[in-house]
Order: structure tokens, then C-alpha cells, then sequence
């Protein structure tokens, strides 16, 4: 049987939540009434086909498409439609799938580059960035154009945790990786879980995101189709035929 989508509502404040949104770009709906939330101690998967609106809906939060209907609430608060300076600045931190790292800078300078919101503390950060990526800190000296892809992904989300993140956002975090750099990617994103930061993810490779998801949601022609837990959406047989290569996933 299909999952019946949930709301907000069942959470009464979430981290982040996305309710009854309608948005996109001048004259053109991508989203229709798209309902999500992530609560403080989870990862959350966003899967779908190409053009389904996952990435959109991570736009519509950082303000940077237009919301015609719904609001985006941050720890309850609105901020529906605030700039995208500012919801960084609230901490929300975004890190997206292309253009992501200053490639002629090195790894160090771009870690300081990502602490632009910080007034203090900054080389303890750095530290901290280095112990949670521990194989950017012999590298740090090196242009992040330089590395690899997974590692140059890793510089991103380092990057993006500079600040007191709230919430981190991460849009096709393995795309174009080869499969070991992918599996490091996802086990670096549950220690960012683990430490306290509540991650959402737009994800193609929608097996091993639900893997290690507490929750997902499934957008068809943007709007909300299935939502479960990561194994309830593995599990289900028309989710594997639609979405996960007509294979459910034994426990």
C-alpha cells in the first residue's frame, strides 16, 4: 500500500518545516502544496525522479525562488521569502550540488571563507572541521580544485558547518562519485547527525540516502507522493518499482 504523506502538523515545531507551499520561478509552479519537516536529531531524504522538484524545495527555503502560497518556518519562526544572506545568517547552512568550493583557494582559506557570519572562534572551528574531515587537514594547504571529488565535496560541507549551523541542507551530496567516495560521503553525514546538526538531503541515489535516513519524502511532479521512515520507503513494493530500480530491500 502507498504511504499516506504527513504534515508538519503531526510535529508542533519542527527545525524546519515546509507547509501547503506553492512556489517556482516568475509564471511557473514547481511546487504544489508541498508539505515537509525535519526535526532536531534527524536526517531526512528528499527522493524523486529528475524535474520532481527536490532541489526547488531547498531553494524555496533559502528564499531565493518565489513562495505563492505556504510558509517556511525556522524553529517556528517564519521566514517565508527572507533572503538568502539572512537565512544563512539564522543558520541555516546550504550546500549546493555544482559550485560549491572556492577552487583556487586552499581548503584552509575556504573554511574561513564559510565563517563569514562568525564574530570569534574561528581557528577552534577550523579544528573542529578538521577532526570531524580528518583527511582535509593534511591537505589543507592545497587548492580544493585540486582534489578529488569526494574530498572537494567533503571541503563544501566543512565550509558550510563553519557556522552554528541549525540545520544543514545538502543537494546531490554524492553526484558523480564513485561508489567508496559515495559511502564515505553518507557516513560523514550521519557523524554531522551525530554531532547534533539535523541534515536534509536531496538525493538521486535514493537506496543509500533512505539507508540512512530516520524519515524520507517522495516528490512527483512537485508535489509530495509517499513519506516514511527511511526503511518503511525501502520496504514498500511500489516505492522500489517507481523509484529504487523495481527492487525493495530485504531487512
Amino acid at each position: 500500500m502507498p504511504i499516506l504523506v504527513e504534515t508538519s502538523l503531526n510535529n508542533p515545531q519542527p527545525v524546519l518545516s515546509l507547509n501547503g507551499l506553492h512556489a517556482g520561478y516568475g509564471e511557473t509552479e514547481i511546487l504544489h502544496d508541498i508539505n515537509l519537516y525535519i526535526n532536531q536529531d534527524e536526517i531526512v531524504a528528499i527522493i524523486g525522479p529528475n524535474g520532481a522538484g527536490k532541489s526547488t524545495a531547498m531553494k524555496a527555503v533559502l528564499g531565493i525562488l518565489t513562495i505563492r502560497e505556504g510558509t517556511v518556518l525556522l524553529n517556528g519562526g517564519n521566514i517565508t521569502n527572507t533572503p538568502a544572506n539572512k537565512v544563512v545568517e539564522m543558520g541555516i547552512s546550504y550546500v549546493p550540488q555544482t559550485h560549491n568550493v572556492f577552487v583556487n583557494l586552499s581548503v584552509q582559506e575556504n573554511l574561513e571563507m564559510g565563517a563569514w557570519t562568525r564574530r570569534d572562534g574561528i581557528p577552534e572551528r577550523i579544528q573542529t572541521m578538521y577532526e570531524l574531515f580528518p583527511d582535509l587537514k593534511s591537505k589543507r594547504k592545497q587548492a580544493a580544485g585540486s582534489l578529488s571529488g569526494g574530498q572537494r565535496q567533503m571541503v563544501a560541507m566543512a565550509k558550510a558547518l563553519m557556522v552554528d549551523a541549525k540545520v544543514l541542507l545538502l543537494d546531490e551530496p554524492t553526484a558523480g562519485l564513485s561508489p567508496k567516495y559515495r559511502g564515505e560521503i553518507f557516513e560523514t553525514i550521519q557523524k554531522i547527525n551525530s554531532n547534533g546538526v539535523p541534515v536534509l538531503i536531496v538525493e538521486q541515489n535514493a537506496k543509500q540516502a533512505l539507508g540512512v535516513a530516520d524519515r524520507g519524502y517522495v516528490l512527483v511532479d512537485g508535489a509530495n507522493r509517499f513519506t516514511g521512515t527511511g526503511q518503511e520507503l525501502l520496504d514498500d513494493r511500489e516505492v522500489a518499482r517507481m523509484f529504487l530500480g523495481g527492487k525493495h530491500v530485504e531487512n
